[in-house]
């Protein structure tokens, strides 16, 4: 454990060298990462109620939970390029990816994604293929 937190302390100090985010985002990342209401993928429901307003340098986490009505997943390029994905933990299996596109939730399940802002804008996750604005959860990052 204190490994991982120097390893991502080590890893987020690269992206302050490289003018990502300032020092003061890095304090708040050392005080504990957020949790994000969940966002749930459930056959013609909305993916989130309210668009989700973050820090740029801030740590977050955040449920994706299936209730396995259909088979959907949930894309976000955009988002994921703009973020630093600290890790994607999945039934008690933690995954430390160089880079996501998607999830795909072919039953119930829950992944949590825990991660860092590192550009302000606008992006979303959505259900790929769909165009309302239900089918999509949308991150503000000041």
């Amino acid at each position: 454990m204190a490994l991982h937190k120097l390893i991502c302390a080590a890893a987020f100090a690269t992206f302050l060298s490289a003018g990502f985010a300032d020092a003061q985002g890095f304090a708040g990342l050392l005080t504990g990462k957020k949790d994000l209401e969940p966002i749930t993928l459930s056959s013609g429901k909305p993916l989130a109620k309210v668009p989700y307003e973050l820090e740029s340098g801030k740590y977050y986490s955040i449920d994706i939970i299936s209730d396995g009505s259909a088979e959907l997943a949930i894309s976000g390029p955009d988002f994921f390029r703009n973020v630093w994905v600290d890790e994607v933990v999945i039934n008690d299996i933690e995954i430390r990816p160089l880079g996501i596109d998607s999830l795909e939730f072919d039953d119930e399940g829950t992944a949590t994604v825990s991660f860092v802002t590192i550009r302000p804008g606008r992006f979303e996750l959505r259900i790929p293929n769909t165009s309302a604005d239900s089918q999509r959860a949308l991150f503000i990052v000041k």
